[in-house]
């Protein structure tokens, strides 16, 4: 007898339906799934057999064909173990194929019959909405997490008894009520408050710009200087994220597996700091069947890369593409999948290897071929897609011991907030986001100057040789400069800061 379940199958963050074909037939008791599997759904055949028999059902001893279909799409992981054992009950008449009509099922079986989470329900929800499906049976954990998408009736299965009895008509599992509370995003709590900072006034203000315009930050200075403070602060002066922001973060965070057990929604922006150890894959996304990396998981939040030199030179070109895109593109013999990646770069480093070149107070013990070295580790154009550049200098004594606070967060993330409404009206009627995600065109259309401001950029190309991208990068720094002031029109007050932003080798 041939039975057919439908399952879902992911492809980076979308997905595909897979048609789960169940044959039994007379001869010899033999177990065959095909349809170009990896080695955890080949091994479903023993959880499968295993659960069935566990949860007081028959397996039949039969030769049992499973197919996966479209055969020629990768399959991987263990969700399809739910639906390849709905199709053997089939198959055996122990449940009825018009109970599975319109349904979509997925989840992993434990050998005593239980349903265990799998990661990647939030997509799969969202492709089953979108091919029109009735039903979306997940494991009773993940319920919460697939009840975000609307339109598609979810059921909650905690083992493969109760799923049994449904498909019989014995006794329905009753669709799974959300708790529309879950979908509100609470007030932040952040780790640091930017007026616990003493002094570097002008660091603040420059994480001001980069947070109403979501540009790229590189720090440099000595150590102690309160680089990393700077940074981990800057989450506490980002504009809160909106519903559907929270919904693609959550995206990549359940196919990468890592989503909060206390919540099924991330509620708060992404802030990620990877070691300078890590991998290209890992940082950049990849592997033998591509995952989301650092870049991806620090969508519409924070990327902070601690001591950039000491990180690899392929690992940090590799940043290249995606700070431009928004997006990272990973080609495999597979086919290629692509993974959103609109992040803020804040990056540190110190001047030397010793971290004391140029240090008012402190000799710096490194040759000057050394510093040179140490410096030409990151590229020149790694460099000048980095809109922001400053120095961290030491904090003065007087200042550590100032028991005066400074501005708080919540102050600052409110022109912040001002600044990202204005670019959101700018940008209504297209998919950008903010001033940092402009292209050439909306540049040429939006960051228009007065006959000064082009007198200025003139003057700042001829004597300081910059690139044509970093002339349209300091056009878009201007206009989020404007924009924290509330001005429609680019001043040339907000050039010059723009321009002062660039880093001293171009200066």
């Amino acid at each position: 007898m041939l039975a057919i379940v439908t399952s879902c199958a992911l492809l980076g963050l979308e997905g595909i339906l897979v048609q789960v074909e169940v044959d039994t037939s007379p001869g010899l008791p033999s177990f065959t799934i095909v349809g170009l599997p990896d080695a955890a759904v080949k091994e479903s055949s023993e959880r499968v057999r295993a659960a069935i028999r566990n949860a007081q059902l028959l397996f039949p001893r039969k030769r049992i064909t499973v197919n996966l279909a479209p055969a020629d799409i990768r399959k991987a992981g263990p969700a399809y173990d739910l639906p390849i054992a709905v199709g053997i009950l089939i198959a055996a008449e122990q449940a009825w194929p018009q109970a599975v009509e319109g349904a979509i099922f997925v989840g992993e079986l434990s050998l005593d019959g239980s349903v265990r989470h799998i990661p990647g329900v939030l997509p799969i929800a969202a492709v089953a909405r979108e091919q029109g499906a009735r039903q979306l049976f997940v494991p009773a954990a993940d319920a919460p997490e697939a009840s975000l998408v609307d339109g598609i009736e979810v059921l909650a299965v905690e083992d493969l008894g109760q799923l049994a009895a449904h498909l019989q008509g014995l006794r329905a599992i009753p669709p799974y009520q959300p708790d529309r509370a879950s979908l509100s995003i609470p007030p932040p709590a952040y780790a640091a408050d930017f007026a616990e900072i003493k002094g570097q006034e002008h660091v603040k203000r420059a994480l001001e710009v980069a947070a109403a315009g979501s540009h790229n930050v590189l720090l440099t200075g000595p150590p102690g200087a309160g680089k990393t403070l700077l940074a981990r602060s800057t989450p506490s002066i980002l504009p809160r994220m909106t519903l559907n922001e929270a919904l693609e973060v959550t995206k990549i965070y359940s196919i990468a597996g890592l989503l909060p057990d206390d919540t099924p929604l991330v509620h708060h922006r992404p802030f990620r700091a990877p070691h300078h150890t890590i991998s290209h894959a890992g940082l950049v996304g990849g592997g033998h069947w591509p995952r989301p990396g650092e870049i991806s998981l620090s969508h519409r939040g924070v990327l902070f890369l601690d001591e950039l030199p000491e990180f690899g030179t392929r690992t940090l070109e590799g940043l290249r593409q995606p700070m431009e895109d928004g997006a990272v593109s990973i080609a495999r013999s597979t086919g290629t999948l692509t993974f959103p990646a609109q992040f803020i770069l804040i990056a540190a480093m110190n001047p030397c290897p010793c971290g004391y070149w140029g240090d008012p107070t402190r000799e710096c013990t490194c040759s000057p071929a050394n510093v040179t070295r140490y410096q030409k580790r990151i590229s020149g154009p790694l460099l000048d897609r980095i809109d922001i550049h400053i120095e961290v200098p030491r904090v003065d004594i007087d200042k550590l011991t100032d028991d005066r606070w400074g501005e708080l967060s919540a102050a600052i993330r409110e022109r912040v907030e001002q600044a990202r409404e204005r670019q959101q009206h700018r940008f209504a009627d297209t998919p950008l986001t903010c001033n940092a995600e402009m292209g050439p065109t909306e540049v040429r259309q939006i960051c228009r100057l007065d006959d000064a401001g082009q007198a200025l950029m003139r003057a700042a190309m001829r004597q300081l040789q910059m690139s044509a991208r970093a002339f349209h990068r300091i056009l878009k720094l201007a206009r989020t400069i404007a924009d924290l002031a509330g001005c429609e029109k680019i001043e040339t007050a907000h050039l010059a800061e723009a321009i002062q932003y660039r880093p001293r080798s171009q200066i």
